[in-house]
């Protein structure tokens, strides 16, 4: 497989294997150190006067927090390797702070418990088709043209719908979404697995390998979670 260009050649299988672990256990601690903070300030947010008033006194400012999610995810996907690696964490939960806050909106829209039981869902979900990803011998490769092309379409038929206000639409654009982000995590899983420089544990490059992962991830779940959420989630 593609990784083993990166093993050197007195490891041994198993200590191959063992590397595997270590490393994707720290990008899926990273991941849930994103998620974790992303949950609470998009609660506390939704719980917070103050914290409403604030985003809800100008139309403008979730804009803004939009195109600044943006400029975090580019600059962390782009150059995260030529960064150090507190700046990279940095931007990281940076970026989950800022998607907490425009969380807080979903708590305005759906029921407490109907957020909680698509966390679950989607939890389940994510953790079984990162499973699949990292433990599968298949090549998953092949998967990426179709996914891409996919989310691709995800997009456009948003934009579109922004204008139509279609809720047929916006049904199999979520229908669509979460087959595309299942398949996502188990290819992502599988491609960050085969980034990994075996060697590396313990050094600056790893750590921002293990959050260039963790991002990867991250995204994967979030998006998940929203196309199920606009399946399954109770409106207030």
């Amino acid at each position: 497989m593609e990784f083993e260009k990166n093993i050197p050649q007195m490891k041994t299988r198993s200590d191959v294997q063992a590397e595997q672990t270590r490393f994707i256990l720290k990008v899926y601690n990273w991941m849930a150190g994103g998620l974790v903070t992303t949950g609470v300030i998009a609660y506390a947010a939704a719980n917070s006067e103050t914290v409403l008033n604030i985003l809800l006194s100008n139309r403008l400012i979730p804009i803004a927090l939009i195109i600044a999610q943006f400029a975090l995810v580019i600059a962390l996907a782009g150059w995260v390797m030529k960064m150090s690696a507190k700046m990279a964490a940095l931007l990281f939960f940076g970026y989950a702070i800022l998607t907490g806050l425009t969380f807080s909106f979903i708590f305005l829209a759906y029921t407490n418990s109907s957020i909680a039981s698509t966390f679950v869902i989607t939890a389940g979900t994510f953790g079984a088709m990162s499973l699949y990803g990292a433990t599968t011998k298949k090549d998953l490769s092949s998967w990426g043209s179709f996914l891409f092309m996919g989310l691709i379409g995800i997009i456009i038929a948003s934009v579109v719908n922004i204008f139509l206000h279609s809720s047929m639409l916006s049904w199999v654009v979520s229908c669509i979404g979460v087959l595309v982000f299942t398949g996502l995590t188990a290819y992502d899983t599988q491609k960050i697995l085969r980034m990994n420089i075996i060697g590396n544990e313990g050094t600056e490059e790893d750590t921002k390998e293990a959050i260039r992962g963790a991002l990867t991830l991250y995204l994967d779940f979030i998006n998940l979670f929203l196309m199920l959420l606009r399946l399954m989630g109770d409106r207030r």
